[in-house]
Formats: C-alpha cells, sequence, structure tokens
C-alpha cells in the first residue's frame, strides 16, 4: 500500500478520570472509522488529562493495558490504529507514553517520552529509545510533545524508514506560533508527513489549545482544525515521499559531523 488515511483528533481530557477520557477516544476513534481513516492520533496524556494532580495520582500500568482499554478495542475494531498518549506507570517509574490499539484487540505502549519539558522534569522519568509503528505496511516514528522540538527526534526516524511521524502533544494558550513552526518544520526538513494531535479546552488547572493539523512533505497544512473537538484528516502517500526526498535531499545529505570550528 502506498497511501493511508489519517487523522489528528482532539477534544477536552478529564483530569484523573481514566474511564471518561477513554470513552472519549472510543467516540472518536468510532467517528474516524466511518470516514474511512485507517489511523487515529490522540494527544499527549489523554487518558489520564495532562494536570499534576492526575500524574501524582494512580496511573494506569504498563503491564496492564486489559479491561480499562475496552471500549477503545471495540472501536479499533472498525478498522481503525489509535495511537492515544497517557501517562503511565513502568515498574516504580512515572512515564508519558503513548498507547497503541490495534484493530484486532492487541495494546501496547512502545513509546515513552523523552524529552520532558517543565514540571514534567519533576514528575517522570524520560523514555531511553525510539519507536515506530507500522500500519498497513507504512512505517511511522512515535513523539509526544516536546520531542518534536528537537529536529533529530524526527531525523532519527526517516533516517531508519518512516514516513510519518505521529505527535501526541499539549500547547497551552500562547503557544501557537512555535506549535505551528515546530511540525512544519519536522515535516519539510525530513520529506516526511507529520500528523499532530494537540489537547484541547480546559484539563485540571490548565487550558489547552488544539491545533491538530497534517502536514505534507513540504510542511504545508494538508487538514487542521482550531480549538473545537474533531477530526483532522488527510491521505499519507509514498510516493510523494519518495519523490520530495528526491528533490529536496536534506535527509540523504546529513552529515554526522561538521568537525571542528573555527574562529577568526
Amino acid at each position: 500500500m502506498t497511501r493511508l488515511l489519517v487523522a489528528a483528533g482532539q477534544a477536552a481530557s478529564v483530569s484523573g478520570d481514566v474511564a471518561t477520557n477513554v470513552a472519549t477516544a472510543a467516540r472518536l476513534a468510532a467517528l474516524a472509522a466511518t470516514q474511512g481513516v485507517r489511523l487515529l492520533v490522540l494527544p499527549e496524556a489523554f487518558l489520564t488529562g495532562y494536570d499534576v494532580a492526575a500524574f501524582e495520582g494512580p496511573l494506569p500500568d504498563a503491564i496492564d493495558l486489559g479491561a480499562w482499554l475496552d471500549p477503545l478495542r471495540e472501536a479499533a475494531a472498525g478498522g481503525v490504529t489509535v495511537v492515544a498518549g497517557t501517562a503511565l506507570r513502568r515498574g516504580e517509574a512515572r512515564r508519558l507514553s503513548q498507547v497503541v490499539v490495534r484493530p484486532d484487540g492487541a495494546a501496547t505502549a512502545p513509546y515513552d517520552k523523552q524529552h520532558l519539558d517543565g514540571v514534567e522534569k519533576q514528575l517522570f522519568t524520560a523514555g531511553d529509545h525510539g519507536a515506530s509503528i507500522t500500519v498497513d505496511g507504512i512505517e511511522l516514528g512515535l513523539s509526544i510533545c516536546y520531542d518534536g522540538c528537537f529536529p533529530e527526534h524526527a531525523q532519527a526516524a526517516a533516517r531508519d524508514g518512516a514516513v510519518g511521524y505521529l505527535s501526541s502533544s499539549a500547547y497551552f494558550p500562547g503557544g501557537a506560533h512555535r506549535r505551528d513552526l515546530y511540525y512544519a518544520a519536522r515535516a519539510v526538513e525530513n520529506g516526511m508527513y507529520v500528523v499532530f494531535s494537540g489537547l484541547t479546552g480546559r484539563c485540571g488547572d490548565a487550558e489547552f489549545i488544539g491545533g491538530s493539523a497534517v502536514y505534507d512533505p513540504e510542511g504545508r497544512p494538508l487538514a487542521r482544525l482550531g480549538d473545537e473537538e474533531g477530526l483532522a484528516i488527510a491521505e499519507i502517500d509514498t510516493e510523494v515521499v519518495a519523490a520530495t526526498r528526491a528533490t529536496h535531499t536534506m535527509l540523504a545529505d546529513h552529515r554526522d559531523g561538521l568537525g571542528s570550528r573555527v574562529r577568526d
């Protein structure tokens, strides 16, 4: 397959109410399925809520991705792979993670955020590896919010074979300018699609600004939301990636080092 219909979804999340948030995720996944979407990306910490009170409270355990995800499994059975952000426990460590729920009911948590920002540094342990998933034969790199501010993070996924970069994110008011620059830049630098899902509405004491979008390999938004609940739907085409990378060869021309710096 060279084409994949994807959606960046956004909605408000309730602090600490996993059951309600899983139900919202399931509702968005069911809606995506009715439109032929094969991959849905949901925001950072969507299933637990992005809020300090939720982060400091009981968290789902990475070794128990069982019955609490069943509503999302049922919705995914409509043919949609769902990538959703959540806080998780891994042993004694707390992580900001992405869970992946497949149409066959399989659920995994393959990725933990590698770049922690602000108060996250006091609450969580950073992940120690990158991760990609394959949907309908198309490889896609995983990322969570601040990861996408580091060019080398998306580049690592692209150099390993990813043609898309999936970002579960949560941006606060005042962050729209940087948000819209970072993820378009990751797309054009690597000749890859970027699926950016941003949390919206109020969660606990904080407001979030949404802005979910799908960017093409030239960094142009193919679909974009404001702060409303909904889906930004667009198509990934691997032939477009190949053509873009053949014309704009930054990924192939990357140098591992630039030598010592001369100061005159």
